[in-house]
Formats: structure tokens, C-alpha cells, sequence
């Protein structure tokens, strides 16, 4: 049986992110026959498109993992309201919520950030961030904008995720989102 996996996300940036990201955490990738990550343009799109897709490619073998920001929302409220849109006898899939945003991820790892953007070492809030917990941040965005000097969003995720390492990462959603995924993974 073909095993396919299919990632899909809010945005561009956050698929940037995990193809950076799942080669090096995720090894055990070549099990897969087929991996996908579909990106969408903002949390519309992607709650409107994933219902459609996980009853469109509903077969044997097909998993779903559904990831999105969470934005100042109540977590297991949004989580709740996102499962409620899954289709009856859907693919297994899981879904994650990124706390707060993206960008929270990569302040969890501050030594990505230097690593792929040297001079933020340099910048006033560098200090604080590195002594906040990243998942509490409502404006990890701009922070990061500031702390790179670049409000690319796509350019700085890839250039901060091929730098980034769970292990250090003190973001407790980024290790969730790792941890479930390997679970997730794991289950026949």
C-alpha cells in the first residue's frame, strides 16, 4: 500500500518552514511513498480547502496534518472548531495549532535566528527575547522583523529554519508540533 502524507498550512511562510524542517527531524520520511505540503493564503483558505481535500483523497495510506497560527485565539477552542470541519470517514489526520504565530518558533530558537541573521545579537530586544517564553508572544512578527531587519517572511523562514534544532528550541508548541508529529508517524 502507498503511504502519502499531506501537510497543510495557513501560508506560504509556514510551508517554507516545514520543508526545511521535516528532512533533517523527520528521516524516517522515505517510508513515505509521497509527501506533500499545500500551502494556502491565510486561515479562510485553509478552512475552507482542507474539508474538501481530505473528502476528495480519502483512500488508504493518505494521513493529513492541518497546522495553524494560533493568533491570540483560545487553542482548544480553535483546535475543537477545526476538527468539527474534518469530513465522516476522513483520512487519520491530526491538527496543530502554532502558538502564537509562526515566528514564535523561530524566537524559540534564538541561535537560528543569529545563525541566519548575525547581527541580531546586536539588537536591543535581544536580551528580553531570549529570557521570554516565545509561545506567549503576540507580536512575535514584528519582533522578528525587527530582531532580522527583513520583513520577507518566506526568505527569513527558510534562511531561520535550516538553522533551527528541537532540542534547544524553547518554544513548548514547536516541541508539541514535533512530538505529535513523530507520534502520529509512529501509529499504523
Amino acid at each position: 500500500m502507498s503511504k502519502r502524507i499531506i501537510f497543510m498550512t495557513e501560508e506560504e511562510s509556514m510551508g517554507k518552514t516545514l520543508r526545511e524542517l521535516l528532512p533533517a527531524l523527520f528521516p524516517n520520511f522515505s517510508e513515505y511513498e509521497h509527501w506533500l505540503i499545500i500551502d494556502h493564503k491565510g486561515k479562510s483558505d485553509l478552512e475552507a480547502s482542507f474539508p474538501k481535500k481530505m473528502k476528495a483523497w480519502c483512500e488508504p495510506g493518505v494521513r493529513f496534518i492541518i497546522l495553524r497560527d494560533n493568533d491570540g485565539s483560545d487553542c482548544r477552542h480553535l483546535k475543537r472548531n477545526l476538527m468539527a470541519k474534518v469530513p465522516t470517514n476522513s483520512p487519520d489526520y491530526l491538527v496543530r495549532i502554532v502558538c502564537q504565530e509562526l515566528e514564535s518558533w523561530f524566537i524559540g530558537d534564538l541561535d537560528a535566528v543569529v545563525a541566519a541573521y548575525p547581527s541580531a545579537i546586536r539588537h536591543k530586544v535581544f536580551n528580553k527575547l531570549s529570557k521570554t517564553n516565545p509561545d506567549t508572544l503576540t507580536n512575535a512578527a514584528k519582533l522578528l522583523t525587527e530582531l532580522t531587519g527583513t520583513g520577507a517572511k518566506r526568505v527569513r523562514a527558510v534562511e531561520i529554519a535550516k538553522m533551527m534544532r528541537m532540542e534547544r528550541n524553547r518554544s513548548h508548541s514547536f516541541k508539541v508540533f514535533v512530538n505529535s508529529v513523530i507520534h502520529f508517524l509512529s501509529r499504523q
